[in-house]
């Protein structure tokens, strides 16, 4: 008990010091003043015009010390796609977007839809590039709506999409197959 009190103690000393640290790092220590020196008459300089800040672009009009506030017209959710059918220029559901594949340093590169099955069995997930995807918003309710010029049939066609745990298992699966010497075949994702 007595160790633990210490520990708790100690903790919020140095929680204490580390959020003093940033006052103390702002406020140098205080300077001996110069000695006075004779100075010349000086012409009376005009006072400097105030700094007149920049009018917020639109961009960063609704962000709060770096941090967004709210939505603007031009930005879209990933709960607006993730879930939403992905419809063809016949106004046929295609598939479903499962999952939104996003860069590290920012920006959506595609979107995994869930092709072919019947409520999720059988399917198969296949990376639509983005470019390849509109996205429409209903002026009434608000809804987004998602097409694609791709067929269901060239999607059932493509490539299945794997992430990096599906590459990872197939990676293990391979590897334990061949230190056995049986074949195995991964287990279906869910």
């Amino acid at each position: 008990m007595k160790k633990t009190l210490s520990t708790m103690a100690a903790a919020a000393i140095l929680t204490a010091s580390t959020a003093m640290a940033p006052a103390f790092a702002q406020n140098p220590a205080p300077s001996t003043p110069a000695p006075a020196q004779p100075s010349a008459p000086a012409d009376p300089a005009p006072a400097p015009a105030p700094a007149t800040p920049a009018a917020p672009s639109p961009d960063t009009a609704a962000a709060s010390g770096g941090y967004l506030t709210e939505q603007s017209d031009t930005q879209i959710s990933a709960n607006d796609y993730i879930g939403k059918a992905v419809y063809n220029p016949n106004n046929e559901s295609i598939g479903d977007v499962n999952d939104l594949i996003i860069e590290e340093n920012g920006g959506v590169v595609a979107a995994v839809v869930g092709v072919g099955g019947f409520l999720g069995i059988g399917e198969k997930d296949v990376a639509v590039p983005m470019e390849k995807i509109t996205m429409s918003r209903d002026a009434e309710n608000n809804q987004v709506r998602l097409t694609t010029s791709e067929t269901a049939e060239a999607l059932k066609a493509a490539p299945e999409f794997m992430t990096l745990e599906d590459q990872r298992s197939a990676q293990d699966a391979t590897t334990t197959s061949s230190t056995t010497g049986g074949t195995t075949t991964p287990a279906p994702k869910n």
